[in-house]
């Protein structure tokens, strides 16, 4: 067995059902109980216990190490519900920089027709170790084309190397242009194949057991992608192998027209005719979702993953995130792929997600703490994990630790833990996953940053030219 103890944390962020210490904060609503001096005991990888310094300080002479965290926060890690990791060696790209999301789509295709197995592990381990250094200690990831002979197992790969929890989604296009989809026909599969490969990645790499580190879901890209046959049988088949089912969902303006046009219903009702509903299900986006499908959501425990950044840079428009909230919908924060967003910084996503919903509905309509607790305990629930994003005994041991000892803090004394998103976007000091650092100091724990960028860099240059 192994044991650590958290010393004098000066405040802890625990995220469970108790009241919240913040202002003008309803049960729930905020951050749970905030504890000041406090202390975590963990073994094997478990939270075992949480309380005062002086409460857990008769540990301190039988555990293997003490870690004393005077002067930081603690906070559960960040989840991040929605990425494609293999875009950030696309980032930038001029003829994308001002597109809305089918012109920017299109724009990009025909350079990731050229991606190769390697180029899946570089993007996924530079995408998640950016994650990690931000605070992040669990994603999910969808990759929805497999050119050149790339597999899932790429991405699975680099995520054991970076350390963290990583749920891994088996994506899929079978509709191409000349079938009326938006892909080139060349980035498309035939749907037998597709689901072939589902089973293969689920019976060898899914774990549904506590505190797992890899789990499958399928998720078929999106409605104007895949066929309605296949929409239906990867439902099925997540259904009979118990794991998650996700994909984009009312996005844009233009997504619900294509939904009118092609299947004469809303997203929603193509959502819930298809078995697409339910506690194993998480949409991305959803930004123009209506109250009845939000209601319809909530009713069925459906998720959301929200990416507020994204939805800025392609103009979408801005997810009724408070409103979904209120109806009792589970929301999680997604950083989305870095062609669209540019940046994995999930406290950013945090930031942004609290302020884009006082432009919409004023300054009363999403506090720091609420921000805080979205991209914590509400990505963990959304990616149906009760098993983390909360720092209460029986918990995965993942940590985001942050120094108020940095200008970001400075004068913050009224209310440091708000200062994470009011102030931020900070960065944390040490990041644990499952006990184990993952960023020590603001460095990557297992791996050689400067190493994986020289690669990464040259990744990037490579598949330009042969997109050219």
């Amino acid at each position: 067995m192994t044991s650590l103890l958290l010393t004098n944390i000066d405040i802890l962020a625990t995220m469970n059902d108790g009241p919240s210490a913040g202002p003008r904060e309803s049960r729930n609503a905020g951050c749970g109980e905030e504890l000041q001096d406090a202390a975590i005991l963990i073994e094997n990888g478990v939270i075992k216990e949480v309380g005062s310094n002086a409460s857990l300080a008769m540990h301190a002479a039988h555990v293997d190490e003490v870690m004393n965290l005077s002067g930081h926060i603690v906070i559960p890690g960040l989840v991040n519900t929605h990425h494609h990791l293999f875009q950030n060696l696309t980032r930038l790209i001029p003829e994308a920089q001002n597109e809305s999301l089918f012109g920017w789509l299109k724009t990009l295709y025909p350079i990731w027709q050229q991606l190769t197995p390697d180029d899946i592990y570089i993007s996924a381990a530079i995408g998640l170790s950016e994650l990690a250094l931000s605070g992040c200690t669990t994603s999910s990831d969808h990759l929805y084309l497999y050119p050149n002979g790339s597999r899932l197992d790429d991405s699975i790969e680099a995520a054991q190397d970076v350390g963290i929890r990583f749920t891994a989604t088996r994506g899929s296009m079978s509709i191409g242009e000349s079938k009326g989809g938006l892909p080139p026909d060349s980035l498309t599969e035939q749907e037998d194949k597709i689901l072939e490969d589902c089973l293969r990645v689920i019976d060898t790499f899914h774990d549904d057991s506590p505190y797992a580190m890899t789990r499958i879901a399928l998720a078929p890209c999106s409605p104007f992608s895949v066929s309605v046959e296949l929409m239906r049988d990867t439902a099925l088949m997540a259904a009979d192998k118990g794991v998650g089912l996700h994909t984009h969902l009312a996005e844009n303006v233009e997504d619900i027209d294509y939904s009118l046009a092609q299947f004469g219903q809303r997203p929603g009702d193509y959502a819930e005719n298809l078995g697409w509903t339910g506690a194993h299900v998480w949409h991305a986006h959803c930004v123009q979702l209506d109250s009845q499908e939000i209601d319809l959501f909530a009713r069925t425990g459906t998720s959301i993953a929200h990416c507020p950044c994204s939805n800025m840079r392609l103009a979408s428009g801005i997810a009724p995130v408070r409103q979904m909230l209120d109806a009792g919908v589970k929301v999680g924060l997604g950083v989305d792929g870095s062609s669209s967003s540019d940046s994995g910084h999930l406290m950013n996503e945090a930031r942004q997600t609290m302020l884009l919903q006082r432009v919409l509905g004023g300054a009363d309509k999403m506090t720091a703490r609420e921000a805080l607790r979205v991209a914590t305990r509400g990505g963990a629930e959304t990616l149906n994990r009760y098993d983390i994003g909360q720092i209460a005994p029986g918990f995965g041991a993942d940590l985001a630790i942050f120094d108020r000892n940095c200008i970001d803090f400075s004068g913050t004394q009224s209310d440091p833990l708000a200062a994470l998103v009011l102030c931020g976007p900070v960065k944390p000091r040490h990041v644990m996953t499952a006990g184990r650092m993952v960023v020590t100091d603001g460095m990557l724990s297992r791996l050689d940053l400067g190493a994986l960028l020289t690669r990464h860099d040259a990744a990037a240059r490579a598949l330009l030219n042969r997109g050219l």
